[in-house]
């Protein structure tokens, strides 16, 4: 069983990457009309691509850009008690943030051998977005980011929401709902990820946004302890949230 302490729990918070479908350089905003017009199709929606971009583009690599990664991780006290201690990368140079995550990984959680990295669908979103805005700022990818060409079993990544299914593939479990069946507070009392890109981009609120993210972070770590049959934390064990 992975060792507590050895595991990085993340999650990001993107955006759309241009404030509006106008400032989009021509080349993207032609094959972003080309996207607009399957998930037109997709969901039988009459909206336009540019109400499309607004609402949508923060959650494809190629047309948003991350602003948030918050990280936690355990500590075992002297007395053999737990401690999650939280952190945050973010800013508006996306290229700084994944450069000081980077950085952390390649000194504290670079043993492919031990460490893991924990999300609630990190496989699916956070992971690959991660990977993939850094290959276009042409960051080296830390060794536990490194997938490409591996099997998912070669990996060194944990997804609460993987491991709730339990082998059901039709299942998509919220990181909302699991705090609840758990009876962990929610970290969706302010905003939640469809308000992250107005209060980006409007409101001009990034620490707003970077405190939501925390929370994502510490509710992840709950659910995953009591997935391990473990009591979850009080809050004067989590460090980072005020």
């Amino acid at each position: 069983m992975t060792e507590l302490t050895n595991i990085l729990f993340l999650d990001i918070e993107t955006v759309r990457g241009y404030d509006a479908y106008t400032d989009l350089p021509e080349a993207l905003r032609l094959c972003w009309d080309h996207k607009a017009g399957q998930l037109a199709k997709r969901e039988e929606g009459e909206s336009t691509p540019e109400e499309l971009f607004h609402d949508k583009a923060g959650i494809y690599c190629e047309f948003g850009k991350i602003v948030c990664i918050s990280v936690g991780y355990f500590r075992r006290e002297k007395d053999g008690s737990l401690q999650l201690r939280i952190k945050s990368f973010f800013g508006d140079d996306e290229a700084e943030l994944l450069k000081e995550f980077s950085d952390l990984l390649g000194q504290y959680f670079n043993d492919a051998n031990k460490h893991f990295l924990c999300g609630h669908n990190i496989k699916e979103f956070d992971a690959p977005y991660i990977c993939r805005r850094m290959v276009i700022h042409e960051l080296p990818l830390p060794r536990l980011l490194d997938l490409s060409g591996k099997k998912p079993w070669e990996t060194r990544i944990l997804d609460t929401m993987d491991l709730w299914s339990f082998g059901d593939k039709k299942a998509f479990t919220s990181l909302k709902l699991l705090c609840a069946v758990f009876g962990i507070p929610t970290p969706k009392d302010d905003i939640d990820g469809s308000d992250v890109g107005r209060v980006y981009w409007e409101e001009r609120d990034l620490d707003r946004i970077e405190r939501y993210c925390r929370k994502d972070v510490a509710a992840t770590a709950q659910v995953f302890l009591r997935m391990r049959l473990l009591p979850a934390l009080t809050p004067e064990q989590i460090h980072g949230l005020t």
